[in-house]
């Protein structure tokens, strides 16, 4: 199995599922600055002799063909996030998102890859009137990272019927959880409410969001990997259950034992959609899945992790994180890209 992405927070997260399966897995991963300390969240799976780290970019050609040639599969999870960063770069959304994932999908045909299962987002939907949305609901992106995701998506179902490279593709609508990203809306609300500070909230509050739990993304993709018939299909992967932004900050309000903090709201942010809400009935049908954990329990096992878990200890941008050996990935064999060489002696 390969997984692009692997050091990430669905990455790293799908990683330790496989290899609790017995599974061999090959992570890529260029361990980018746009946060750091992600690392730490492969420090377990270093340690399992099924695990190979390869570090390098999903816009190395050469570096893709060499490393999928002849995988069963290939999760592809590695992504320039982030619909505000898309915003104010969007050519770096737009080669990571389209060029990367356009090399994937040529690495995985001419390597005789058996299916490859691309990450898409919900965000390809934009403002679209009709809630919930399903499969069928013409995509009308409104910002530079969701037309990158919906050109991807494009050209996944392209190769599966022009090249018959079994394809699929998983609309996430935002996920959460364990290791999720330092510049997401749980995150921060979490962060500054057990710091004592009012959350901030974009708008009135009164937009929605259908929220996902990781450990359900997992499954849905787990289930992808295997499931017959797909067909280069785009399917949504969702709660199917959407809450108020104002309500969510309630609820994580009396998680963390800290009603009194009211919010603070701060103007909405461009490209930024209204509502989210998916019908996961397709992904059910096809992929035998379906949600479980609702956004209470859900938020209830984010929040103990973040209190008791040092993988909280992520950041955007580059910084060096104290007691962190990035070192120990180096041990990983095979090491398939050169450019490991040296990798890690900045830090030792």
């Amino acid at each position: 199995m390969i997984i692009t992405g692997a050091a990430g927070f669905i990455g790293s997260n799908l990683t330790e599922h496989l290899l609790q399966e017995g599974h061999e897995v090959v992570g890529i991963d260029n361990l980018d600055d746009y946060y750091s300390g992600k690392t730490m969240f492969l420090e377990r799976s270093i340690e399992d002799s099924n695990f190979s780290m390869v570090r390098g970019d999903i816009l190395d050609l050469e570096l893709m063909k060499k490393t999928m040639k002849g995988a069963d599969a290939v999760v592809h999870l590695a992504a320039q996030a982030g619909v505000r960063f898309s915003v104010r770069d969007p050519l770096k959304s737009h080669m990571v998102n389209v060029v990367g994932t356009l090399n994937v999908l040529i690495a995985a045909a001419e390597g005789g890859v058996k299916r490859v299962v691309n990450s898409s987002s919900s965000s390809v939907y934009g403002n679209i009137d009709q809630r919930p949305v399903t499969e069928t609901d013409e995509p009308r992106p409104v910002s530079p990272y969701a037309t990158s995701k919906l050109a991807a998506e494009i050209y996944c179902r392209q190769f599966h019927e022009l090249y018959g490279l079994d394809t699929v593709s998983l609309r996430y609508f935002t996920v959460y959880g364990p290791r999720q990203r330092p510049d997401m809306a749980i995150r921060i609300f979490t962060e500054r409410i057990l710091n004592g500070l009012p959350p901030q909230i974009f708008g009135d509050g009164e937009q929605t969001r259908d929220f996902t739990y990781i450990d359900d993304v997992v499954a849905a993709i787990r289930s992808a990997m295997i499931a017959p018939d797909l067909k280069g299909a785009a399917l949504n992967i969702s709660g199917g259950r959407p809450i108020t932004i104002n309500r969510l900050v309630q609820e994580l309000k009396e998680v963390c034992g800290r009603r009194e903090l009211e919010p603070i709201y701060l103007p909405p942010q461009a490209g930024d959609v209204n509502h989210t809400w998916g019908d996961p009935s397709l992904a059910m049908k096809l992929l035998g899945w379906k949600p479980r954990i609702g956004i209470k329990e859900g938020l209830r096992r984010y929040v103990e992790w973040y209190r008791t878990s040092e993988e909280r200890r992520t950041y955007l941008g580059a910084q060096t994180m104290p007691g962190t050996s990035l070192a120990r990935l180096a041990i990983s064999e095979p090491l398939i890209h050169n450019q490991m060489d040296g990798l890690f002696s900045n830090m030792k």
